[in-house]
Order: structure tokens, then sequence, then C-alpha cells
């Protein structure tokens, strides 16, 4: 069986969409990369609990009123991948994984390799709301 894993897209009021950059660090997958903020879903929880967790352990967010986007399959793994809107002032996130956060335009999103093959779930998200 597959591992789950869980995202989320962070929109904004401009539809810039919240990446971050992941750690610098040799031992870990996609080092120097952006990515969708996420996780890896524990045996005991379900995809909706992990992304609460993953958020609270990251940024310290109280993760409310978000929706499921997509329920995709990778060859390495199951994605879940949610979407909320919301003005997140990200200077004031105390980010506890990863370098930084920056808030993406839909071109910016397209023209940076995302981690994990995320480009075609963000591409698939602003298809869904330029309808």
């Amino acid at each position: 069986m597959k591992r789950l894993g869980t995202s989320i897209i962070f929109i904004n009021d401009k539809e810039k969409i919240l990446l971050f950059l992941r750690d610098d660090k040799p031992d870990i997958p996609y080092p120097n990369m952006w990515d969708v903020p996420g996780g890896h879903v524990e045996p005991d929880e379900t995809p909706e609990v992990c992304i609460i967790r993953e958020m609270k352990e990251e940024m310290n967010i109280d993760l409310k009123d978000f929706q499921l986007f997509c329920e995709k399959e990778f060859d390495d793994r199951i994605e879940y991948t949610y979407w909320k809107n919301q003005n997140l002032e990200i200077d004031k996130i105390d980010l506890m994984e990863g370098q930084c956060l920056k808030w993406f335009t839909c071109e910016e999103a397209r023209n940076t390799e995302l981690a994990y093959g995320f480009n075609e779930i963000v591409e698939e998200f602003y298809r869904s709301i330029e309808k």
C-alpha cells in the first residue's frame, strides 16, 4: 500500500499561493526546492487530522475551515491536497521547518520546479479557479 501525504494550498486575495523553501540539507528529499506545505499521514490519523497537525508543527497555525481540492496518486504516494483562502502575514509566521515562505503568482509557480511533483497539482488548482 502506498503511503499517504497531505498538503495545503493557501491562496490569498491576490490569487497568489503560499510555498516554502525546503531546508538545504543533503539528507532530506528535494533539498533547497520550493514546496507546498504538508507532510506524511501517520498510521493512526486521517489526512484531515494530519494537515491540521502539520500546519501546527510547521507554522504554528491553527488550521480551520479548509476544503479538499484533490486526491491524486503519484508513483510514491497518494496525496490529499486541501486549499484555503487566507491572507497569511508570512513575516509573522514562526516557520519551524524550511528556510522561508513566499507568495507566488500563477506564473511564478508555473516557472518554478516544485518538490514532489506538485507542479501538476498547482496547475490544476489554478485552472480550477480560472473558471
